[in-house]
């Protein structure tokens, strides 16, 4: 049964406990990492509750690499989906999916079949990041075996558990402009009782970093005033930057390849939305993602947003006014794991390049 809102009132939002896409009741998160000294790359899984959650997806880089992204068109037959799939690897990370559909299977879940409560198809939307050879072996990427493993940390986790950020899952090999990227993930409470929050792999070709003063874009706006790394922070911080970009690297090295990015999210909410809704959910949030990095949507990223609902919350009679406030938290939320993401991740130095960490470079952010 869901609860029926309260008419909105004035946005005064806050994090939810967690400050984490698990402050959705009932979704879960995993993460699993390609074995390997040489490995960097891994792959995450959102997983819904029992019974699935309404999805949509939009895609905005010109690159993207995907698998059952058509199903959450509104148009089409799919109403709910119980996992999404967040990959390094291209193209090749998305056999990951393959594992998570097949754990699926043995608990039963998906589209219902046959006669038997056994004949299901899981439904399972995934989507790739470009992170080939970044730990220095071209063939370590994710597989089924690295989905399965990643779909099982999720169900271990309890509800409302803590989500691993930075170097970890699909993150492992993330990099945005020249930093290290990664996983972060952040919610908002809204006055109505709605809970939205987002998780971003940022693995971006545009910078994440105002060059001017070594602010994080997605710090601007965000309430209170972004503290400005010291002068001297910023010109050392620039300095380094410049000798690793300039530095020889092995012919075909994928630090030069770091043009093939893409920056992937799952934007979840407990309040009861259409596939349509969800899909406006999904659209607006790019605009989270446009604030925290620049520039985006490229020709060879494939920024994709997933949006799911878990039909827990009811919309009001007129729900226009509680949309408004969902649409703009989704966007919030997502800026705002994207600065956690970069936040939290660890530097990288080694055979397939060298990517230091904002915290590195500034420190704590």
């Amino acid at each position: 049964m869901t609860e029926e809102l309260p008419a909105p009132g004035p946005v005064a939002a806050h994090p939810g406990p967690m400050d984490a896409l698990t402050d959705v009741a009932g979704i879960r998160v995993g993460h699993a990492r390609v074995p390997g000294p040489d490995a960097l790359s891994g792959t995450t899984v959102v997983l819904s509750p029992e019974g699935g959650a309404v999805a949509a997806v939009d895609v905005r880089g010109g690159g993207p690499g995907t698998r059952e992204t058509d199903a959450l068109d509104p148009r089409n037959l799919v109403q709910r989906i119980d996992a999404v799939v967040l990959t390094g690897g291209s193209a090749y990370g998305l056999d990951a999916a393959s594992g998570v559909m097949a754990w699926l299977e043995e608990q039963g879940r998906g589209v219902r079949v046959g006669p038997d409560p056994s004949h299901v198809v899981p439904v399972v939307p995934a989507a790739c990041l470009f992170d080939l050879g970044r730990g220095g072996d071209w063939r370590a990427r994710p597989d089924a075996s690295t989905g399965r493993a990643a779909v099982e940390a999720a169900a271990a986790a309890g509800p409302g558990a803590r989500v691993a950020e930075g170097t970890v899952g699909a993150g492992t090999g993330a990099v945005a402009g020249q930093l290290k990227g990664g996983v972060g993930t952040a919610s908002v409470r809204l006055p109505s009782g709605v809970t939205v929050a987002a998780l971003a792999v940022v693995n971006a070709a545009g910078s994440v970093v105002d060059p001017r003063t070594g602010v994080l874009y997605g710090e601007y706006g965000a309430g209170e005033p972004p503290a400005h790394p010291a002068p001297p922070v910023h010109a050392a911080a620039r300095r380094r930057l410049a000798d690793i970009g300039g530095g020889a690297r092995p012919e075909g090295d994928a630090q030069g390849s770091g043009v093939f990015n893409t920056t992937l999210a799952v934007v979840a909410t407990d309040a009861a939305l259409t596939r349509p809704q969800a899909q406006k959910l999904a659209g607006t949030a790019h605009d989270g993602m446009a604030r925290a990095i620049r520039p985006v949507h490229l020709l060879t990223d494939g920024d994709t947003v997933f949006a799911l609902s878990t039909d827990r919350v009811s919309l009001p009679p007129e729900p226009t006014a509680t949309l408004n406030e969902i649409l703009a938290a989704g966007a919030d939320a997502l800026t705002r794991a994207i600065v956690k993401a970069v936040g939290a991740a660890e530097g990288v130095d080694g055979p397939g390049g060298t990517f230091p960490s904002y915290g590195e470079l500034y420190g704590t952010s």
